[in-house]
């Protein structure tokens, strides 16, 4: 029995016309076609599922209905993005400050981009998919402290060149701020800002007087610019 080749996208499904146009401009029509074939795929594989269930953190880029972009950082545990079987990956959302960007673009448009990147090696994987927020109580037991989770199911998957991924060195494990096994995490820097204090969440509230008092903006940002927060 010969081995299945997973599948590739054409050339027309995985490009636009904007890209196709520019690359026919520069002369990088036939180049894009072989790394096409060579890298991208419609559908993960063993690797790609193993380098991502080690990583603690990526890049999650989203769009609102109207098509304004965001992006944002997602940091956890090693392993909070799970693979669900077949094309299907799983991530949590924690506590965030209350403005919902990623959660709700997920909700309203459903595209994303997560960015999975390896500064030390260096390299990364980038997947393009459909999301959906999900509260099922099996998916959130995996991920203690989170609110909800987000499903994707992958559309393109690809190992991007490493070359411009300037190295860096890790400095600590991990955030403090990642929820423990029962889902408890420290209370967060910003909480503590004086002027935001009424428009907490009442779960949050009175508790900047437990855990040293509140602070000014200025001190605040003091804390970010030392690395306390």
């Amino acid at each position: 029995m010969t081995e299945q080749t997973p599948p590739i996208p054409t050339h027309e499904d995985f490009y636009t016309d904007a890209q196709r146009r520019l690359q026919d401009e520069n002369g990088h029509t036939k180049l894009s076609h072989a790394v096409l074939q060579a890298i991208v795929r419609d559908e993960l594989e063993d690797y790609h599922i193993e380098y991502i269930e080690t990583r603690d953190y990526f890049f999650l880029s989203t769009v609102t209905a109207a098509g304004e972009p965001t992006v944002s950082y997602k940091g956890g545990p090693v392993g909070f993005v799970k693979s669900l079987g077949g094309n299907r990956l799983v991530f949590p959302n924690y506590d965030g400050n209350g403005m919902w960007l990623s959660m709700g673009n997920i909700d309203a448009a459903s595209k994303v981009g997560m960015l999975f990147m390896d500064f030390e090696t260096p390299w990364r994987i980038r997947v393009q998919g459909d999301a959906r927020l999900s509260k099922d109580a099996e998916l959130m037991a995996h991920f203690p402290g989170c609110n909800m989770v987000a499903v994707v199911d992958v559309t393109h998957v690809f190992q991007n060149c490493a070359r411009m991924i300037h190295k860096h060195k890790r400095v600590e494990a991990h955030s403090i701020y990642v929820p423990d096994a029962e889902g408890k995490q420290p209370f967060p820097a910003w909480k503590r800002i004086g002027p935001i204090q009424d428009f907490l969440h009442e779960r949050d509230k009175g508790k900047a007087e437990e855990n040293g008092g509140t602070l000014t903006e200025e001190e605040y940002m003091a804390k970010v610019m030392d690395g306390t927060s």
